[in-house]
């Protein structure tokens, strides 16, 4: 795991605890650039094995040829320049009248232009080190990082987000039916994606849903859609489609509460690993468990609401054992991709012809059949015109980002900025790009 420093890593540890059996291997290899947060993280994770009786080590490689030598599966899930460059990113965005986020608008223009190199300069060990491993990237921005990957390096390589699962699983529970018993009809890019139909036994139920106004308002941890934005789309949008939708809501809430969602998680994240330094095994594991509670009970409360992570009360269930998660798509993807019998999971993948209009390398979210020889995405067709457009424009922004990346240009990145419908703006978009190169000379200060 690429980046297993960071505090998803103990989730997708459990994961594959729990996939002992269906998924048989020796050795989690953990690469992070801070070797002492990883240690940490590690500690928790030898914990959860243990409490699970799972039987495989964890070990912990300062150098990342020895981490990916001889793996079959890699998991990338780096933030390059940690959870400060998002509080900074985000504070930019702010200060410019955007709302700031780390995967959309300017702080996903910045996540991106910063990860970028570094990914690829990964890419280039694993390429040499282990060129038949899968490659799965959960790294946000996920949908472009993994078109980076796709275009500049032989590897295979699959995005995955839990975001369309997670829909899925709250669209169940809305309308209270088995998930078991149901098929979803889902397409777009990560973080830019749209359900159009919906199935329970058979019986086509995507009328019914959008007629009841109260079961549109439990598909979201918080209030970010009106019903009758829904109704007038005849989609069901992701979560994500907040910052586009209600990019002025989110801004004003943000301006309301006085940070944004990144700013709390560094506090958050600096509490909690100031505590699990003095903490080993069990306290540790409660520790972290108290985290992901407070962390999962305020997600999107603050963009929506105004409400703070330290106000928002806590719920108790166990975190682990939800249905969904990035630990839950991660071994959904790896059991199938060690499968003969193909399965169903949405997956970020080039998109050879699913979806009309993009180019056949275009890496886009849909559902794919995977199975050991690898994904195949369903052909979804034409888009609906009310998000066709934001999907193309979106997509032009991607790939003119990775350009400015690659050839290292500030001009493409203003570009990209541009023609990205969030920023849309030639003097917001270059006094944007100055600012969060100001802000992050590392990792910023390559575009000339």
């Amino acid at each position: 795991m690429i980046g297993g420093g960071g505090v998803r890593t103990p989730l997708v540890i459990y994961g594959l605890a729990q996939s002992q059996g269906l998924v048989d291997f020796d050795e989690l290899a953990l690469f992070d650039v801070d070797l002492e947060r990883t240690e940490i993280i590690a500690n928790i994770g030898r914990e959860i094995v243990r409490k699970l009786g799972a039987d495989f080590r964890i070990s912990v490689y300062p150098k990342l040829e020895d981490a990916v030598q001889g793996s079959e599966f890699i998991l990338n899930s780096i933030r390059v320049g940690g959870i400060s460059a998002r509080a900074r990113d985000e504070r930019i965005a702010i200060e410019h009248g955007l709302a700031g986020q780390e995967t959309t608008g300017p702080g996903g223009a910045a996540m991106a232009l910063r990860t970028i190199p570094v990914t690829l300069d990964h890419a280039s060990v694993v390429e040499r080190v282990a060129p038949d491993a899968w490659f799965i990237n959960f790294t946000n921005p996920a949908g472009l990082i993994t078109q980076a990957l796709t275009q500049h390096t032989g590897l295979r390589v699959i995005g995955i987000c839990d975001t369309p699962i997670e829909l899925f699983h709250r669209i169940a529970w809305s309308l209270g039916e088995p998930y078991e018993e149901m098929k979803f009809e889902y397409a777009g890019l990560n973080h830019l994606g749209w359900v159009s139909r919906v199935i329970v036994r058979g019986v086509d139920v995507t009328e019914k849903l959008l007629s009841d106004e109260d079961a549109l308002r439990r598909l979201y941890p918080a209030h970010l859609f009106d019903p009758a934005l829904i109704q007038a789309l005849r989609l069901i949008p992701t979560e994500y489609l907040f910052f586009y939708y209600g990019q002025r809501k989110a801004h004003v809430n943000q301006m309301h509460a006085g940070a944004s969602r990144g700013e709390e998680l560094e506090r958050m994240n600096l509490d909690l690993f100031r505590r699990l330094g003095e903490e080993n095994g069990a306290a540790g594991l409660r520790t972290y468990t108290e985290y992901l509670l407070r962390r999962n009970a305020s997600y999107m409360k603050l963009e929506s609401e105004g409400a703070s992570a330290f106000d928002v009360p806590r719920e108790e269930y166990d975190p682990f054992e939800t249905a969904t998660g990035y630990h839950r798509i991660a071994l959904d993807v790896i059991t199938a991709l060690i499968s003969v019998q193909s399965r169903e999971v949405v997956v970020n993948v080039a998109n050879r012809g699913s979806i009309d209009g993009l180019e056949a390398s275009d890496i886009v979210e849909v559902p794919c059949d995977i199975d050991r020889n690898g994904p195949v995405p369903r052909r979804i067709g034409r888009l609906a015109e009310s998000v066709r457009g934001l999907v193309l424009a979106v997509k032009a922004y991607e790939r003119t980002t990775i350009r400015a990346a690659v050839e290292k240009s500030s001009r493409l990145a203003d570009l990209a900025m541009l023609e990205y419908p969030i920023i849309g703006q030639w003097d917001v978009a270059c006094a944007v790009r100055e600012a969060l190169v100001r802000s992050d000379p590392r990792y910023l200060g390559y575009l000339t």
